[in-house]
């Protein structure tokens, strides 16, 4: 009697216990990356709805140039098109107003509404980038620096967060000069993460603009 007692106490609490680690989901408003310190983050499997409400264009595709971009997009924005972020950076790929300047886009609401545009604009960057950081790529391409392989999608990525200025001041430093953004990602950690794909196809050109429908 006493051991079905015990067996049956023990089955209620642990029932009790699993059923206390599931809370309701309820939505919250999506700014960026930025949580305040006074939020709570609840880690929850994803329902039906929650995975909806990110759309992707195409696959994950492994270390394939599709593979860089969504990985990127994913990182950046969650593959969200018409996000703005609390420092002003824009769409699926996080552009600032100056870098859209340069490659030919003035209008940010056009670009906002364009997911074409924006693929473009991401692609334009990176040739642009590619130039930039064309000798870099070439001399320190398979070297540890800091720890981690040096490869031209690490670098090329590191330069979408940062600039390419700031990744050429991290290589010639050893990364002892390191840039991070206002959410406190650093370019190591885009280095690191981005590593190893596939970005042969993106043409080194210094003066690559997007052509505007």
């Amino acid at each position: 009697m006493t051991k079905k007692w015990t067996y049956f106490t023990g089955l209620t609490l642990l029932i009790t216990l699993i059923s206390s680690g599931f809370k309701a989901f309820e939505p919250e408003k999506l700014e960026g990356f930025h949580v305040e310190d006074d939020e709570v983050i609840n880690y929850l499997v994803p329902t039906k709805e929650e995975t909806e409400k990110v759309y992707y264009d195409l696959p994950y595709t492994g270390k394939s140039y599709v593979g860089f971009k969504q990985a990127i997009a994913v990182k950046e924005s969650l593959g969200k098109y018409r996000l703005v972020n609390p420092f002003g950076y824009m769409g699926k790929y996080q552009f600032g107003k100056s870098t859209l300047r340069t490659i030919g886009i003035n209008n940010t609401t056009d670009f906002l509404r364009n997911p074409r545009l924006q693929e473009k604009a991401f692609k334009a960057l990176l040739a642009r980038n590619k130039w930039e950081l064309r000798k870099e790529i070439n001399r320190y391409d398979g070297r540890i620096v800091n720890g981690v392989r040096i490869t031209e999608s690490g670098l090329l990525a590191a330069a979408h967060l940062g600039g390419a200025g700031s990744v050429k001041s991290y290589l010639r430093s050893n990364g002892r000069n390191g840039f991070t953004d206002g959410f406190g990602t650093s370019l190591r950690s885009y280095i690191k993460r981005f590593a190893g794909y596939d970005t042969s196809n993106i043409l080194a050109n210094p003066e690559a603009k997007v052509k505007l429908d």
